[in-house]
This record gives structure tokens, sequence and C-alpha cells, in this order.
């Protein structure tokens, strides 16, 4: 049986609900200046919602998992954790306390809460939690994907179907990530879709697309709190997740753009039209 079984996930979802009840929703829209910090640039910030959340499932994670080493955001900002030590550790959970920080921070509604269960760094579940909405989604490699409501009513997530094409597509590109003449790039390529765009929150552009509301997402980081859930529970839904130059998505790997989409003929289309980034 595996040591993240059924009961462990219940009680982690539990324990993340409870911490963004009692850490991260009473201060949205509450936050004093003195309790917003920046970290690499002035719009990469920090709140104590983000340093609180991540303290609480740290603990929650050592209860539930004794012996699993959590890798969270702000600890690795921190340098508590070592990210280089990803791909050692036997049993890991990776953390993005709150994901959205700058959306969260500056009192936008589009923030959640990640979380991926690993083994020597391969993604073995991963779950994406709205504070807001009290619903998550979640994916179990080899089981398939699932939305689940606050009742605990539960939804299979398929992506069969849709745009195959990029002139088609409702893509979702951090062009604000990237500088100079790949900025450029990549504004004059997403106008080749049928439609653009980015939440500043990878929570909930994951959501969107295994929900099959969007159709890609290109990444501009491979920061693993911020993909290796949702990597999953798309590929779990049935889409796509590899890097522009075809290597398959792993946690582990630090360069290149993830590129995800719902069906492999969007996937190759749009990854054509990004090779520059390659």
């Amino acid at each position: 049986m595996s040591v993240f079984d059924a009961e462990a996930e219940a009680r982690l979802m539990a324990a993340t609900r409870d911490i963004a009840a009692e850490e991260i929703l009473p201060r949205f829209r509450a936050l004093d200046a003195g309790e917003i910090d920046t970290k690499s640039a002035p719009d990469d910030l920090v709140t104590i919602a983000d340093r609180e959340s991540e303290r609480r499932l740290e603990e929650a994670v050592s209860a539930i998992l004794p012996g699993a080493v959590t890798f969270g955001e702000e600890g690795i900002s921190e340098g508590r954790t070592r990210l280089a030590d990803l791909g050692d550790a036997e049993l890991s959970v990776v953390v993005d306390p709150v994901d959205g920080t700058w959306n969260f921070a500056n009192g936008l509604s589009v923030f959640g809460v990640i979380l991926a269960v690993m083994e020597r760094g391969r993604t073995l579940w991963g779950g994406i939690y709205d504070p807001i909405g009290d619903d998550w989604m979640v994916a179990r490699r080899g089981h398939g994907a699932w939305s689940i409501t606050r009742d605990g009513r539960r939804t299979a997530l398929s992506l069969a179907g849709g745009a195959e094409k990029v002139g088609q597509a409702h893509a979702l590109v951090p062009a604000f990530m990237f500088t100079g003449d790949r900025r450029r790039q990549i504004l004059t390529t997403s106008a080749d879709f049928a439609r653009s765009g980015n939440y500043r929150c990878s929570a909930h552009e994951y959501r969107l697309l295994a929900g099959g509301r969007v159709d890609t997402i290109l990444t501009a980081s491979l920061n693993p709190w911020d993909h290796s859930a949702g990597a999953l529970i798309v590929e779990e839904a049935g889409g796509v997740a590899r890097l522009l130059d075809g290597r398959a998505y792993d946690p582990t790997i630090r360069s290149g753009n993830l590129l995800t989409a719902r069906n492999e003929a969007l996937w190759a289309d749009a990854a054509r039209r990004f090779a520059f980034l390659v």
C-alpha cells in the first residue's frame, strides 16, 4: 500500500482547508503594509499569510507523513530548504502556500494553495485548492484527475475534444515574465491564438485547463511549487505536459519552458509557434 493513500490525502486536504480558513482568508483584503515584503523584484511578493500557512502546512505534513521532507516556496526562498535536494528525498511534499501572492496582496480573489507529493522528485499526487470557492482538483498518477466540491462531490476531469489548432485556442501566456526581444516575440505570437491572457496564478490557470475552460499554458520558469501538481492533473485528465524541446516534464529540471495543452495536436502547433524559446 502506498504511503500516501486515500486516508492520507483526505487528512492533507482537511488540514489545507483548515489552514486556509485560519491563516489565509482572514488576511485577504486585510493586510497591513508591514505584512507584505518583496523578494526577487518589486512585484515578487510574500506576505504573512504565505509564511504562516506554509509553517502550518509543514507541521501538517510532518504529522500525516512522518519522515517526508517539505519543500515550501518560502522555505526555499529563505534558504531553509535546498531545492537541489528534491530529487534525493525518498518522500517529499512540495508546497506553494499562497500561489498568486501578487493577486492576494492586491485584493484579487485569484489565488490558491498548491501541494504535490513526490517520491525522489517524481510527482505521485497533486492537489490545487481554491480557498474562496472551498473546492479543489486532485490527481493521482495512473488513477485519473478529479474536481471535488466542499460537500465531497467528485467529478472526473477529461480533456477529450476541443481545440487542435492555435487559431482555435485560448492560451495563457505570461508575457510580462519575459524581457526584451523575447517579450516582443511572445506578444506577437500570442496574437496567433483565438484568445490569450494571463492570471498571475498557476493554481487557477491549471484548474482552468484541467476543467477544459482554456486550451494551453506556456510557462516562463519551472519552479516545482508552481507546476508539479498542475502538470500531473492535466496529464491525468488526458492532456499533454512537456517542455518545449520535447522532454517529458520533470519537477527536478531547472531550466526551460513547460507547455501544457489539452491534446497532442494543439501541443505540437503551439510548440512550433514558440520554438524561438528553445
